[in-house]
């Protein structure tokens, strides 16, 4: 552990460097309502060029799960410009690497390459936003690719699979119920028209945010963008209608089993504010969601962290203890606990103890040098990341996607900085209550 006074020297040292050691960053806007946002960052000559759409399984209704994803699938297979998989081969070819992903809020691709292919970039991208080929019996190979990668992440998973089951406990309206990949009878009953529906309403400029990072020149960037994308229609682009969860009516539990499982699991979930849900709301201090990011961190951040300490080492009742907590979100979240007991302890003794530390918080709030030294580590997890140009692109890309100003980065650690144990206690007081809790028990069948 570092000594108090040598805390404090990080921080200010984090807080007074990272202002000036950040990148020149512009945001552009074009006819069609394309966003462009450009970060110049000339430490090597490379360049990392996302595309995110603001469409993701929370814009999903039951029927049509994991559509967003499969979508995100049928997006590599081509254009008549570029068919067959060439877009991924050219890629290659100029030592590129490429990708996608999709969550609840946003689906987003990107490039990281060479910063003399941006303009390349903006080529293939626009030519699959408006000209992308969806063929029947690509189609059918893919769903069954999809429904293998959920077999292996969920349905053979057992812990996968009780995390899905706890999401869908605790969440009764929200559509952050239904996981990304789609339930599985949705995605066996899925057509290539679904696809072909969600693409013409979802992919379109006015729904797209281009973000690039690298050794470039934001004004070429702009240029670039305008010959490749300017030409694009803008869309009637569907609205997401705000859904807000009813108030909790007492704790939720299930107890799974299954004889895959190797070793008990806790699964504990609160709902929770985020920053997309805060900015929607009159109602919630935007402070709490950052109380509850320190709140994780006391909890949850290093080896000195409190589960650690206690859980782990000091009462010798969890293998492992852990806390899920994204603020990026469009809608209200989860703070997650996940634990595994030792032999011999019980889920429903740890989970005695679990909810006793959480109350811990109240009767013995973090002191000054606990609250500085988690600062200190969250501040110094911001700055490392910032150190990739990958990280930066998708920070700015994630608050964009859930309709936050992606200048919100730079002012995270002094929002940070400013949370105080007071705010601690007040948030656990607030939101990790047993009437918002959802709690799951997965055993091993030879447990019973």
């Amino acid at each position: 552990m570092w000594p108090n006074a040598i805390l404090s020297i990080f921080t200010t040292i984090a807080l007074i460097a990272l202002p000036l050691a950040s990148p020149m960053s512009q945001e552009f806007q074009l006819s069609n309502g394309l966003k462009l946002i450009v970060q110049e960052d000339q430490r090597a000559p490379v360049a990392v060029v996302q595309i995110w759409y603001k469409v993701g399984s929370a814009h999903e209704h039951r029927g049509i799960t994991g559509v967003s994803h499969a979508l995100e699938h049928m997006m590599f297979k081509g254009t008549e410009a570029y068919p067959d998989g060439r877009f991924s081969q050219i890629v290659a070819e100029k030592g590129g690497r490429e990708n996608a992903f999709t969550s609840s809020d946003y689906t987003a691709y990107y490039q990281q390459w060479s910063s003399e292919n941006v303009g390349l970039s903006f080529e293939l991208e626009a030519d699959r936003m408006n000209n992308l080929v969806l063929k029947e019996e690509e189609f059918l190979k893919e769903i069954n690719v999809v429904l293998e990668e959920r077999r292996l992440r969920t349905d053979d998973n057992p812990q996968g699979l009780a995390r899905e089951a706890n999401r869908a406990l605790v969440f009764q309206e929200s559509p952050y119920r239904h996981p990304v990949i789609g339930w599985e009878s949705d995605i066996k009953g899925m057509r290539l028209d679904d696809l072909e529906k969600w693409y013409q309403q979802w992919y379109a400029p006015n729904n797209a945010t281009v973000v690039v990072v690298g050794d470039v020149s934001s004004k070429a960037v702009h240029k670039l963008a305008q010959q490749h994308f300017g030409s694009l229609a803008r869309e009637r682009v569907p609205f997401l209608r705000s859904t807000k969860e009813r108030v909790g009516q007492g704790t939720k539990r299930l107890v799974m089993t299954s004889d895959k499982a190797r070793v008990p699991l806790l699964l504990m979930s609160y709902k929770v504010p985020s920053l997309g849900s805060v900015r929607a709301s009159d109602e919630i201090d935007e402070a709490d969601v950052y109380a509850l990011d320190v709140l994780a961190e006391v909890l949850d951040g290093d080896a000195s962290a409190r589960f650690a300490k206690h859980l782990i080492r000091g009462k010798s009742l969890a293998t492992f203890a852990s806390i899920g907590y994204s603020p990026v979100s469009l809608l209200d979240t989860l703070f997650s606990i996940s634990a595994v007991p030792v032999a011999g302890v019980t889920l429903d003794q740890l989970e005695v103890a679990i909810k006793s530390e959480l109350l811990e918080i109240i009767q013995s709030p973090p002191t000054q040098i606990e609250m500085q030294r988690v600062k200190s580590q969250v501040i110094a997890n911001r700055v490392y990341a910032m150190d990739s140009m990958e990280n930066q692109a998708t920070i700015i890309g994630q608050l964009e996607s859930v309709g936050l100003d992606w200048r919100l980065k730079d002012e995270y650690i002094e929002n940070i900085t400013e949370i105080t144990a007071t705010d601690l206690v007040a948030v656990v007081k607030k939101y990790i209550r047993s009437d918002a809790l959802a709690t799951t028990q997965l055993l091993p069948e030879s447990s019973l």
